[in-house]
């Protein structure tokens, strides 16, 4: 029987499991499902998990059950591409006939000294959870810096904001306005909603250094309670180690039917494939309905098609706390309660379509 081993539970390959089962997978190949967690964890909500405004359960949708779905919950440590086996913590080996590896992201600290040590994050369920009592647990009127002003640390920010009005909170961006690469209607909208609920953000920033209690903001020494840090991600250590060919940032190359470059078995999609575009769960998705085209294609042993139809990214929505939101879809900026009302209709499909 085959065998198509996915390497971690996050959306692209919640979308493979989706798309081939029930009837879309072959009667003598089974799936094979290895993750640390027993569910799928809805990342791009962990910034609410981690302001205290939302709680586990609401970010966990349960994974499929199928009798051709093994699930296998541990650490994975490495992959032999020689011998075609996933290698886990516990000393078991899993072979494998064809793997997706969706393994993810993790923060990337650009060699800011203390960054690593001194930071929390929000790059797992089990790091927004520290980051959390972390956060609800300072006391009255302290001070939280939030370094890196992407869709994340905006997010973080606002719901922050919402979650504990008395604190003092400083988003620190490296652009010289937020959201630069965007519009000036949404970066403005953006500004004027962290201007109106006190949140200060801190333009053309530079982080040289992290201590315990404190960050450097080009010379500047800033008094800092607690320090969330949200300024880059990286393929996981484990994809990062893997000897495949990889791209400036550390992510394996792969070919326009997402295999890496000189194995047509191991595939990769997610934050750890490398792509022109940014990371994104839409993404994630997009290439994921891709692999499975080859596969199904591979199985049957038919050609596959010169070119695979290109990924068209719609664009993104963000939330500002629980009212206010911002999109920007098909070159247009939407802002203000319809924003937000869109981002939670589609985290709503999304939890149907997966239950």
């Amino acid at each position: 029987m085959g065998k198509l081993v996915l390497l971690g539970g996050g959306y692209g390959n919640m979308r493979v499991m989706l798309r081939l089962l029930p009837n879309n997978l072959p009667l003598d190949t089974e799936i094979v499902l290895i993750d640390r967690a027993p569910f799928h964890s809805l990342k791009t909500e962990f910034y609410a998990l981690a302001a205290g405004t939302a709680t586990d359960k609401e970010i966990r949708v349960s994974f499929p059950e199928h009798e051709r779905l093994t699930m296998i919950y541990g650490e994975i440590i490495g992959v032999d591409r020689v011998e075609k086996v996933v290698l886990l913590e516990d000393g078991q080996r899993i072979s494998y006939d064809d793997l997706v590896i969706g393994l993810g992201c993790e923060d990337k600290y650009h060699g800011v000294p203390g960054a690593d040590e001194y930071t929390y994050s929000i790059q797992t369920m089990a790091k927004s959870r520290e980051t959390f009592q972390t956060l609800c647990g300072l006391p009255a009127g302290s001070t939280v810096g939030i370094v890196g002003a992407g869709l994340s640390g905006i997010e973080l920010a606002s719901e922050l904001r919402e979650s504990r009005a008395d604190l003092q909170i400083h988003l620190f961006d490296r652009g010289p306005r937020i959201m630069k690469d965007f519009p000036e209607k949404l970066s403005n909208y953006v500004k004027e909603w962290f201007t109106k609920h006190n949140v200060a953000v801190v333009a053309n920033s530079n982080i040289t250094k992290v201590g315990p209690d404190k960050i450097y903001n080009h010379e500047e020494e800033i008094p800092l309670d607690a320090v969330v840090w949200t300024a880059g991600v990286q393929p996981v250590k484990i994809v990062r180690e893997m000897d495949v060919e990889k791209d400036g940032q550390g992510r394996p190359i792969v070919t326009e039917y997402f295999n890496v470059v000189d194995d047509e078995h191991v595939y990769v999609v997610g934050d750890c494939a490398s792509s022109e575009f940014p990371p994104s769960a839409y993404l994630a998705e997009e290439q994921a309905e891709r692999v499975v085209k080859v596969l199904r294609a591979r199985w049957k042993n038919e050609q596959l098609p010169e070119k695979l139809s290109p990924i068209k990214l719609k664009g993104f929505v963000g939330s500002l706390g629980k009212k206010q939101g911002f999109a920007y879809l098909a070159d247009k900026t939407v802002t203000g309660r319809i924003a937000r009302l869109m981002k939670s209709g589609i985290l709503w499909m999304y939890k149907y379509q997966n239950d």
